[in-house]
């Protein structure tokens, strides 16, 4: 019987597939209510990982990256579990949900760009030109002028 196991004979090349990488085919559907059930528990422990990080550093993901990654695995799992693909738009909700919980007063810093001032864009855009227009000048020159080569 162990050697029937390990051969599964049964089994399609796909489903083997699917289930060595951890993944699991969805059977009968999605089932959404319980999935929303589940999820919560995922955000339950988050929160309680999350205790253990002060709250100045919570902006910081390099302090909670392995609680993170635990709390989007079981979101994974959890939603895997029901037969639902992950991500799902309902699964990226719950997930956007956590996200105001914890992370509202996280701003994202951008640099805003701004032109040089004209007196130093001017010249960085003739220059190359016209060195571009001088070079072909010389390379049209030189070539019609080969007879006096070295």
């Amino acid at each position: 019987m162990g050697t029937r196991a390990l051969r599964c004979p049964h089994f399609s090349p796909l489903l083997l597939l699917l289930l060595l990488c951890g993944e699991s085919p969805p059977v009968g559907g999605c089932n959404e209510k319980h999935m929303l059930a589940m999820l919560p528990h995922c955000s339950k422990t988050f929160a309680e990982k999350m205790k253990k990080v002060e709250v100045w550093k919570w902006c910081n993901l390099s302090e909670f990256i392995v609680y993170y990654e635990s709390f989007t695995n079981c979101t994974e799992v959890e939603t895997n579990v029901v037969g639902c693909y992950w991500p799902n738009p309902l699964t990226e909700s719950f997930i956007a949900g956590v996200h105001r919980q914890f992370f509202q007063n996280c701003s994202v810093d951008r640099q805003d760009w701004e032109d040089p001032p004209d007196e130093i864009l001017i010249p960085l855009i003739t220059v190359p030109v016209l060195l571009t227009i001088a070079m072909t000048g010389v390379v049209v020159w030189r070539s019609k002028h080969t007879d006096q080569v070295l």
